[in-house]
């Protein structure tokens, strides 16, 4: 009876593990989520010593991103190679080719992991989002295996984008080259540069003291260009050409005839005293002269500065108080479509056309229509007059930080549960792949001046919305994974190879993950920035420091022990000066700890709570308020020259 049972549970337990071992491979996380997976059994091993090979030379840049990309996360690059006969490729090698496989389109991949791991696609840029996903299936297992299994994968939308601010506040081309790595990572493929603009106004009846700036270098008007922080030529035509190697197509917008306080500034004659100087005065003889210029020094020659397919040409939230103001907005837009595209380039423009409902043509073959507002474009008579649409809905895809309207962080789970490109606003197209939807967007915008917003904030606002948009923009009805799991998921994805904006540090909540012994002056340290919810904490034997002495910096951010204005503990990050109640003492001995959050900066003195600055509200009119933001990132890269000890400097995660 023993021997029989014996043999019975022995019998269960061989079976138990037969199937555990032939277990099938669970579909790997990906952003966005794998159009068709089916699973095989086992893994394939990665290292330093896997080879990528390639058969055609068109691939060769497709292999060589997969290559340095992984070295850059894994800290060893592959090795790259064209291969002719790929029966004689090493067991293991990434093996790229073109396939003739229609299904795949102009953006789709197959990937075969088993022997070898196979990757198809009918173009270059359908082979490069495969390596963005190869990439991200390596970081569940930190580089060392992939699943075995066949993908098939291909987006239900030509266009998945961003649209970011820079017109109401500078964003360096530093973080812009960035995000694009950023965008590329997670298959977002169009990135708007919204150039001009003008802030909120502070001034009920004047313009005068209202923000407004034009990000271009200007040769034909020099004086236009602000002088707080534009782009030259040669590096914004750089900028675009860099990210078109990654798959991400920029498209620079001027916004006219309104937003367009910075041209009125420039030439006041051109601004409409009726609607107000951020309109462009449309009776003005002189004013298409102008608009032409500004158009043709970005778009002529063989070089142009406006590198790619499109350029949006604004046409938003004029006035239409009476019809013939109507008519001659429709013939301004009109007039503009048909200017650029004489420079072989396709116009964009933001909806308007049931704001300014008349009888003027506007051009609608071939024109792309940004619809964020129905009033403004009610999205199927749009669709009946011809344009290609991208949903941008202002009700699910608008940033607007610390501005108390719109979302200052979107609403992820409504986005990933309930939105598709199809939803714009309180209209659904019945056809949920309609022709006419070229896909989804959304938008950061920068309305409040001096509102203590910096590029880390407006970063920590736009990179998780960029995995919920990929998400629901690449093939929405292939979502699978409930909302509370993707949203636990996402945040142990890399922001992209090489990409740490968000200064993170890998180690366990409520743990030290960088330490310095002693801070010496005028060191340089290898990391940048340690992000919100990180402390940073470090024993000061105070000494007599100067004005204006540096603790840390780096190019956006500087700590100081004693600020320039008073000789108080303070931070500086996007010209935003931010200071505690506190005074470093000569001969005086402490233990400092900073808590940096998305909404405060606290100092600890020897263990206790000495001074916290926190989002607080401040005025722009009588009527209107806003909150002013004086968060950290904390930086870590060049020590100052400071005359006190530093010792014990410790930067630990910490959970809120």
């Amino acid at each position: 009876m023993q021997n029989r049972l014996f043999t019975l549970c022995l019998a269960l337990i061989m079976l138990c593990t037969a199937g555990t071992l032939n277990a099938k491979n669970e579909k790997p996380f990906v952003i966005p989520e794998l159009r068709h997976w089916q699973g095989g059994e086992g893994v394939v091993s990665v290292s330093a010593n896997t080879k990528v090979l390639y058969t055609d030379a068109a691939l060769e840049s497709v292999a060589s991103a997969l290559a340095e990309d992984y070295g850059l996360m894994y800290g060893k690059a592959l090795k790259y190679k064209a291969i002719k006969d790929t029966s004689k490729a090493p067991a293991g090698a990434f093996i790229i080719s073109l396939t003739t496989d229609k299904e795949l389109g102009e953006e789709g991949y197959s990937i075969s992991i088993g022997g070898h791991i196979v990757l198809n696609a009918q173009t270059t840029t359908g082979a490069y989002w495969g390596t963005r996903t190869l990439l991200q299936i390596l970081e569940a297992s930190k580089g060392a295996s992939l699943p075995k299994g066949d993908i098939r994968d291909w987006p239900d939308f030509a266009m998945r984008g961003f649209m970011i601010d820079c017109g109401r506040k500078y964003i360096p081309l530093d973080y812009l080259n960035e995000y694009a790595k950023v965008m590329a990572y997670y298959k977002m493929n169009t990135f708007q540069i919204h150039l001009n603009d003008r802030a909120a106004k502070k001034y009920e009846n004047t313009w005068d003291k209202t923000y407004t700036a034009f990000r271009m270098e200007s040769e034909f008007f020099p004086e236009l260009t602000a002088k707080d922080g534009h782009y030259g030529k040669d590096e914004f035509r750089q900028f675009q050409k860099d990210a078109a190697k990654i798959c991400v197509n920029v498209i620079p917008e001027i916004d006219v005839p309104s937003h367009s306080l910075a041209f009125s500034r420039f030439r006041k004659e051109l601004g409409s005293e009726k609607y107000g100087l951020d309109h462009l005065d449309l009776d003005n003889p002189n004013l298409y002269s102008f608009v032409d210029s500004l158009f043709t020094e970005y778009l002529q020659g063989e070089d142009p500065v406006f590198v790619g397919k499109q350029v949006h040409i604004g046409t938003d939230e004029y006035s239409n108080k009476d019809k013939e103001t109507v008519e001659k907005f429709r013939a301004f837009t009109d007039h503009y479509i048909r200017f650029v595209e004489k420079f072989g380039k396709q116009a964009c423009v933001w909806g308007a056309l049931t704001h300014a409902k008349g009888e003027t043509p506007v051009k609608s073959e071939n024109v792309i229509m940004h619809c964020w507002y129905n009033p403004y474009a009610q999205p199927a008579d749009m669709k009946k007059l011809g344009y290609k649409i991208v949903s941008v809905p202002s009700h699910y895809a608008y940033i607007v930080p610390a501005a108390g309207y719109y979302f200052d962080y979107l609403n992820h789970a409504k986005i990933y549960n309930s939105w598709t490109p199809a939803t714009i606003n309180q209209y659904t197209f019945e056809d949920k792949l309609d022709p006419c939807l070229l896909g989804g967007m959304f938008c950061v915008w920068n309305d409040i001046a001096e509102n203590g917003i910096s590029v880390d904030d407006i970063h920590h606002r736009c990179y998780p919305a960029t995995q919920y948009y990929a998400a629901t923009t690449w093939s929405p009805s292939y979502k699978t994974l409930p909302y509370e799991e993707f949203d636990r998921k996402r945040t142990q994805l890399s922001e992209a190879p090489g990409v740490n904006e968000l200064g993170r540090f890998a180690g366990k909540p409520n743990s030290v993950v960088y330490s310095i012994d002693e801070v010496k002056a005028g060191k340089s340290y290898p990391h940048v920035k340690a992000g919100f919810d990180h402390t940073i904490s470090f024993h000061i034997d105070g000494a007599k420091e100067s004005r204006g002495t540096l603790l840390f910096s780096n190019k956006v951010t500087e700590f100081y022990l004693s600020s320039p204005i008073d000789g108080r503990m303070a931070f500086v990050r996007d010209g935003y000066l931010n200071s505690f109640d506190y005074y470093v003492e000569d001969g005086k001995s402490a233990d400092i700890r900073i808590e940096c959050t998305n909404s405060a900066t606290r100092l600890y003195v020897n263990g206790k709570l000495h001074d916290q600055l926190k989002r607080e509200k401040r005025w722009i009119t009588e009527k209107k308020q806003y909150d002013y933001v004086p968060t950290l990132y904390f930086p870590l890269q060049q020590a100052g020259e400071f005359k006190s000890r530093i010792t014990d400097l410790k930067v630990e995660n910490f959970i809120r």
